[in-house]
């Protein structure tokens, strides 16, 4: 999908930018070494905390901050698994949702420690998916929440791999977005949900969504997590 311009659509064009900078973000944790072996998940939640407050001044976030080890890496969003210790060969998952000047965003990638073939082939092929499920969302222009859900888990067994989650994304916007107290389903990348993704809000105006690619090997005990902006970029 063409990049939006601040003329065309402020909206998009602000979560774009948002986006831009937990990439940013997420460049430096990888640059600056941060994901490092015999650190337990909760201290690199810390120290990513603490890098996003020093780069760009944000302490608030819009959704539990992941960070996802060996094993861990199998669990869904809802799950709280037990604090893990990163391996010398390992693979990890992160999902940060920073609020950047009121808008949000919703960033996660997967790092490898080690050469191991099937880890490394796991994270690019999730990057993979995302792109094939983004360029599925472009050319369907009626395409409804789930019948983009059930296409991410095509991916997954396409790549050799198994859908990991219950949803494949979600709405996201100005802090805070749409949203519908106790609701999982009605505004989310979710099996159940036919919405059309490209009707308009309560306001008239466009819906901007985030595309979830998780793939696990639960034989194996490793996931895999890439995750951002469907409707812009």
């Amino acid at each position: 999908m063409a990049q939006v311009s601040s003329a065309t659509d402020p909206r998009g064009a602000a979560l774009l930018e948002a986006q831009q900078k937990a990439d940013q973000l997420f460049r430096a944790i990888e640059e600056q070494g941060v994901i490092r072996p015999g650190t337990r998940e909760t201290r690199i939640n810390e120290d990513i905390y603490n890098l996003a407050e020093k780069m760009f001044g944000i302490s608030t976030y819009w959704h539990k901050r992941i960070v996802r080890a060996g094993r861990n890496t199998l669990a869904p969003y809802d799950e709280n698994p037990p604090d893990l210790i990163i391996g010398d060969d390992d693979i990890i998952f992160l999902d940060f949702g920073p609020v950047f000047e009121a808008w949000e965003a919703d960033f996660g990638r997967t790092f490898v420690i080690g050469s191991d073939p099937l880890k490394l082939k796991l994270r690019n092929d999730i990057a993979k998916a995302f792109a094939d499920g983004k360029e599925y969302f472009r050319t369907h222009l009626d395409i409804t929440a789930d019948e983009l859900f059930h296409h991410a888990e095509k991916l997954a067994k396409d790549y050799g791999w198994e859908f990991g989650g219950p949803i494949a994304g979600h709405l996201i916007g100005q802090f805070p977005h749409e949203r519908i107290p106790n609701d999982k389903v009605s505004l989310y990348v979710h099996p159940g949900n036919p919405m059309r993704m490209r009707d308009p809000d309560a306001n008239g105006q466009e819906r901007h969504w985030i595309l979830e690619i998780h793939f696990v090997d639960r034989a194996r005990q490793i996931g895999g997590f890439y995750e951002e902006l469907l409707t812009v970029g």
